[in-house]
């Protein structure tokens, strides 16, 4: 038996509701609450179950199999190993300071800083370990035998190199990453291949690398214009008046600008680096576009302020959705010769990841 995609039955489908999936979102809020935070690792467990049984990828759906317990220890061990720790080097630079050693103190400063930087490659790649590890398709899972350590260092020193030359190398560091990560991920018996390329993105990134440039610019030339303006309507009093209203307009401009060109930038490079991916004879595409980024981030906005923020217990729901919706796969694969992954599987969950708060994909 083999698949292989037909244009007109998309090769992912969602057929979840906002209905359903709040009677599962709102008694959680509520029982987090309850509970000083803690029940919030079973809360996301509860919603992963429902997003990953509502996916359909070609011909079956996803299972997560997850456990809340799981992600708990995970958090428990990062508060022991990390946490406590930094807590402690923090005191001691605070120490070697009152005793006039400040150089040493701002060595350990420094190196605490690089430190974090590296658990935060190592939390980006045992989360997307562990969450492959824990989907099931067809009753095969994903993993890797990597334990992503190799891949904090790569994380270190690619997202320093990346910023050194003015933040010009930012776009192949985040590619380069990606790449990297991907490439020691496999699914069943085949493994992901992704050679996502930096030159494809780089216009993109440099126009936002100039934006904050030329609105400064603006910002000024709006200033002066609304002092001329204010000057020759009320006098010097007016004056004042005119170059704050015209600094205000052009902060409005700049953030709303730049949200925009951000948006184009991150729209361009997730097309890029999913687009890149292949898992045996398939090849992932994702279509949004830049104006499909920001109509989802302004619901969410419009969303979280209406409700007085309770609406952001629906933003996994919908950040789940906006993705599978737009995920495409083309190509074929022989179902028949599917089988189960070899990898070993993690024993608990996303520490790292849930106490930098960051995305694993």
């Amino acid at each position: 038996m083999h698949y292989e995609n037909n244009d007109a039955d998309s090769a992912f489908g969602f057929d979840g509701n906002w209905q359903d999936f709040a009677k599962i979102a709102l008694p959680n809020l509520l029982l987090t609450i309850v509970t000083l935070g803690i029940y919030r690792f079973w809360a996301t467990t509860r919603e992963r179950k429902y997003l990953w049984a509502h996916t359909r990828f070609v011909d079956e759906r996803l299972e997560w199999t997850g456990k809340g317990m799981e992600l708990f220890i995970g958090f428990v061990l990062v508060m022991l190993l990390f946490f406590l720790p930094f807590s402690l080097i923090g005191m001691v630079s605070e120490a070697l300071v009152a005793r006039g050693q400040a150089l040493w103190a701002v060595l350990l400063t420094a190196g605490s800083f690089f430190f974090i930087l590296y658990l935060t490659g190592v939390a980006q790649f045992r989360a997307l370990r562990y969450r492959m590890s824990r989907t099931r398709w067809r009753g095969i899972r994903g993993g890797s035998n990597d334990q992503g350590f190799k891949f904090g260092w790569s994380y270190l020193w690619k997202t320093i190199v990346g910023q050194l030359p003015m933040g010009l190398l930012v776009p192949w560091s985040m590619t380069s990453l990606w790449n990297e990560r991907w490439n020691k991920m496999s699914f069943g018996p085949y493994h992901f291949d992704a050679d996502a390329q930096s030159g494809d993105i780089f216009g993109r990134y440099l126009l936002f690398y100039l934006a904050p440039i030329l609105l400064f610019v603006a910002m000024a030339i709006a200033a002066v214009t609304g002092g001329g303006i204010g000057f020759g309507l009320g006098g010097e009093a007016g004056t004042g008046v005119g170059v704050g209203l015209g600094i205000a307009i052009a902060l409005f401009v700049w953030f709303f600008a730049l949200g925009l060109i951000a948006a184009a930038f991150y729209a361009k490079y997730f097309r890029e680096v999913v687009g890149s991916a292949r898992w045996k004879d398939l090849r992932f595409g994702f279509e949004a576009s830049t104006a499909d980024w920001i109509k989802l981030y302004l619901g969410d906005f419009v969303l979280v302020v209406l409700t007085l923020g309770i609406g952001f217990i629906f933003l996994s729901y919908r950040h789940w959705k906006f993705f599978i919706v737009h995920m495409q796969a083309d190509g074929n694969i022989l179902l028949d010769e599917l089988t189960q992954s070899t990898t070993r599987t993690a024993k608990h969950g996303e520490g790292l990841l849930d106490a930098f708060d960051m995305g694993a994909i």
